[in-house]
């Protein structure tokens, strides 16, 4: 096969040197003798032994006031909030700097046979108090009536490093909803439309790995520039040709990726056939750089999901995203291969890498389907607004309307040709 010229513009880069090492490779090598795995310790001392008190009076009697994005409290009205993560750990400069695979203590590992309920001893009263980490953060002593919270970072998933408290009020995300159905209304199920009560929306924080990175990659491949373009007439057809010059492509990229989010549920990170859960992805970005440090009391009166994912199943993924941004990173050196280019092998070399477990806020509203049994989802960003959902079409509808829109433009197009003639 003959070789392709080099693009005569680009400098020559080293040859491939093989596919980068398989993910069983580098743990064979990790256990081969590497240093241990790194890590920032994230856990609020302060609240170690479950009761968050207010600061001014000492009460554990605490929720959010999401207008605010503070914590109330509901005996005295005192309203503060947590350290921002960014200062309290670090976490805004130094990626650059970074080497290996460096874990917040909240990110760790997910141990499969820790237990899903903890016991803490009350500090009001010396009770012993149960919460089911599965369904709540918190619970009431039921002798003294202090709240209990679950702030240690057991190894089950429940507790991340960092939370990002809602901003948006549930009538403000009801108000989202209901504009975002209103205005798709025309084509809806009828069903839909009867059954559609958006005050069922509910609050729901849910685990999302955070990532800085610095990287390299490299793509190979090639590109065309088109030298000329002619017609030729075939029977009844015109038939359109190119001549294009072909070269080999070489490209390396150096970047620094800054709070890249990932989803810590494996349920919501599959896209799944019987639902639309795949929506969330849709109103990214959260505004992450306002995180803090974690209390479990940003969790009252909201629903909450566990973390199932470890670092170490979502490196493919990462290096996935890494690789595309990679890709859009050389986009602008490749403007004069206007026939396109087709890239064949890529390699990426993560020089570091830092994982923060952090839970995020949606507005959820749901439907189900009962034609098809498809969940149908409507939500909204609790930090930015932005909304995105599905809703249940008619498709009798959509096929009246395709028709009389075809029959109108065949319409337009008799009156052009009789105005013509």
């Amino acid at each position: 096969m003959a070789q392709l010229p080099h693009d005569p513009d680009e400098p020559r880069r080293p040859a491939f040197d093989g596919p980068p090492p398989t993910l069983e490779e580098e743990l064979a090598a990790a256990q081969a003798g590497a240093e241990p795995t790194p890590s920032i310790e994230t856990v609020n001392e302060e609240l170690r032994d479950g009761l968050n008190r207010c600061p001014k009076c000492g009460s554990t009697d605490i929720q959010l006031r999401a207008s605010t994005g503070q914590l109330v409290c509901l005996f005295c009205r005192h309203e503060w909030q947590e350290e921002r993560v960014e200062e309290e750990f670090g976490l805004g400069h130094g990626i650059e700097e970074l080497e290996g695979t460096v874990i917040a203590s909240g990110a760790a590992d997910i141990r499969a046979d820790v237990a899903d309920v903890v016991t803490f001893k009350c500090g009001g009263c010396g009770a012993e108090v149960s919460v089911d980490t599965t369904h709540a953060m918190n619970a009431r002593c039921h002798w003294c009536r202090h709240t209990l919270n679950v702030n240690e970072q057991i190894p089950n998933g429940a507790v991340p490093d960092a939370v990002l408290p809602f901003k948006l009020t549930k009538e403000e995300a009801i108000t989202r909803i209901r504009d975002f159905a209103g205005r798709r209304r025309l084509f809806a199920l009828g069903r839909f439309k009867r059954e559609f009560v958006p005050e069922n929306v509910f609050g729901v924080y849910l685990p999302y790995l955070v990532i800085d990175a610095h990287a390299e990659s490299q793509y190979w491949g090639q590109g065309e520039v088109q030298t000329r373009r002619w017609t030729e007439k075939q029977g009844d057809n015109n038939v359109t040709y190119y001549a294009a010059d072909v070269y080999q492509l070489e490209r390396r990229v150096a970047y620094v990726v800054d709070d890249l989010t990932m989803e810590g549920s494996s349920e919501r990170a599959t896209i799944a056939k019987d639902n639309t859960n795949n929506i969330i992805n849709t109103i990214l970005p959260f505004d992450t750089k306002n995180a803090v440090q974690w209390n479990s009391s940003y969790l009252v009166g909201f629903n909450s999901e566990k973390r199932d994912l470890n670092v170490e199943a979502l490196k493919p993924k990462l290096e996935d995203q890494l690789l595309s941004i990679g890709r859009s990173q050389v986009q602008g050196s490749l403007q004069k291969f206007n026939r396109g280019v087709r890239w064949e092998q890529e390699k990426i070399d993560v020089g570091g890498s830092r994982w923060v477990a952090m839970y995020l806020p949606v507005w959820l509203y749901s439907y189900r389907q009962r034609s098809n049994g498809l969940l149908h989802y409507i939500a909204v960003n609790a930090r930015t607004g932005e909304t995105m959902g599905s809703i249940p079409v008619s498709h009798p509808k959509l096929l009246l309307a395709s028709l009389t829109v075809g029959t109108v433009l065949e319409g337009v197009a008799a009156a052009l040709l009789v105005a013509s003639a």
